[in-house]
């Protein structure tokens, strides 16, 4: 018997990010905004920050809150300082992730450790399904030597730092979001299937070339989001190939299906439960 044709997902729309300023004035591009996060669920948010002038960058973001959901910061070039009001402290550096849960509230910094040369990287929001939002905040440091790399016979290289790719584990596992997060490099002329499980939400974004997506060849081009269709049960992961070489983050997560309420830095499920985390961060109960 023949192996299971593989079903790609097609391309549902394509999204160019958005320039935006946060922290204390560092230059962004918001790709996956606020209009997304239902569609998307459970990811909230999606940045990218690459600037070679230090004055899009030097700034940092200061001291800041976040309660009930975690965030991700993927550092391609460039060095960044964590610090937060649980103690931790740890330096980013090129191809190391942060991943850290704000849960029942954290505060925390993150600042540049260089004057100049580029600053390259990412920060995914996802989100903490009711029963955990409350939960003890964490972080964790990962270098890039402790996340798993697979490099196969025709070239391509996945970076898995969270879930699994071609039987690989990842850095990181979450029990109730399922999070797919993939660094895809693409050799020029070479496809390669990234399985997704079904019923996951999921996206990409290329930030290097140039990419054919999916069975019609849709055209995604570097910073370009491409949300990925769910109108296909049979649709196993998604294919992607590249003429001329690429690098893409493919995500993807098992939606919470729960009532999103978001104010700023804080993501709960109730306009009261937001009204809560306010008083309590101003009193000084993070």
């Amino acid at each position: 018997m023949g192996s299971t044709p593989f079903i790609s997902r097609e391309v549902e729309r394509l999204v160019a990010g958005v320039p935006v300023s946060d922290g204390a004035g560092v230059k962004l591009k918001r790709v996956l905004t606020h209009e997304l996060q239902r569609r998307l669920d459970p990811f909230l948010m999606l940045d990218e920050f690459r600037s070679d002038n230090p004055d899009d960058y030097l700034a940092g973001f200061p001291d800041h809150p976040h309660r009930g959901f975690e965030t991700v910061t993927y550092m391609l070039a460039g060095r960044m300082r964590h610090r937060d009001s649980t103690g931790n402290e740890g330096l980013l550096a090129p191809g190391g992730v942060q991943w850290m849960t704000a849960g029942r509230g954290i505060v925390h910094s993150e600042l540049p450790e260089q004057q100049d040369g580029l600053m390259h990287g990412f920060q995914l929001w996802v989100n903490l399904p009711a029963r955990d939002k409350m939960t003890a905040p964490g972080y964790r440091d990962i270098p890039a030597a402790d996340i798993p790399v697979t490099t196969r016979d025709d070239g391509v290289t996945v970076k898995v730092i969270a879930g699994v790719a071609d039987g690989t584990v990842g850095a990181v596992t979450r029990e109730a979001t399922q999070p797919l997060y993939l660094d895809v490099g693409l050799p020029a002329g070479v496809r390669y299937e990234a399985a997704i499980p079904a019923g996951h939400n999921a996206f990409l974004y290329v930030h290097d070339g140039e990419l054919a997506v999916g069975g019609r060849g849709q055209k995604v081009v570097a910073g370009q989001m491409a949300v990925l269709s769910n109108a296909n049960p049979a649709a196993s992961g998604v294919a992607l190939a590249s003429a001329g070489g690429a690098r893409v983050l493919v995500v993807a997560g098992r939606p919470l299906n729960e009532p999103i309420a978001q104010w700023g830095p804080f993501v709960m499920n109730s306009r009261n439960e937001l009204e809560q985390a306010f008083d309590d961060f101003r009193a000084g109960r993070f």
